[in-house]
């Protein structure tokens, strides 16, 4: 980016707080480990095809839980890190990336990304009345606002679960979309010889 299109610091490159996409930001899924249907196949493609899944992102927000030996437990700290997180509105998707423990301790509850995404989308909503007092929507408090509620996301499709990360620790991450514009939704597309073809949102 600095050396091809000059995003030098100040000048194009006008970020507030750096970003690890500025640099290099890859993750790999972790498929022979996974308990789960592959990012790629859910997308439409076929098990033996590679393929690069490409969005508009936010750097890794990474969370801990090693009290819960359940899925539901797992999954309910994440949602109370997502629904907190700095972007609760509009963004197109979320990446889950949950890593060795936790990816096996929610696989042996017999939870799949189905389950996965239908839960913490259904946890990591706000209320408007929340949305207000902390000034993220505007409008001043209405009756009926606590009771109103608004997703991170429009569905739970728009929820990508990966397993991907290290095989030890308590640890995982997910990763907030960034802007609400349609051409910053996720795409998934075929790689052959190097070279993208045919993608799928």
């Amino acid at each position: 980016m600095r050396n091809v299109c000059g995003s030098m610091p100040g000048l194009l490159d006008r970020g507030t707080v750096g970003h690890p996409g500025k640099l290099s930001y890859v993750i790999a899924e972790n498929e022979a480990e996974s308990p789960w249907t592959p990012l790629s196949v859910e997308r439409g493609f076929r098990p033996e095809q590679s393929t690069v899944t490409v969005m508009a992102a936010e750097g890794p927000h990474q969370f801990y839980n090693q009290l819960s030996s359940t899925a539901e437990g797992i999954l309910t700290t994440l949602a109370d890190n997502m629904r907190i997180s700095g972007n609760v509105m509009g963004q197109p998707h979320y990446c889950l990336v949950l890593a060795g423990e936790h990816m096996r301790t929610i696989a042996a509850d017999g939870w799949d990304k189905k389950q996965i995404r239908q839960f913490v989308w259904e946890h990591t909503q706000n209320s408007h009345a929340h949305l207000k007092r902390t000034h993220r929507m505007s409008g001043t408090l209405e009756p009926g606002d606590e009771q109103k509620m608004r997703p991170l996301v429009a569905s739970p499709d728009d929820l990508l679960v990966v397993a991907a990360g290290g095989r030890a620790g308590a640890f995982s991450c997910f990763i907030p979309g960034w802007s609400s514009a349609k051409s910053s939704a996720a795409i998934t597309v075929a790689v052959r010889r190097g070279s993208p073809v045919e993608g799928r949102r």
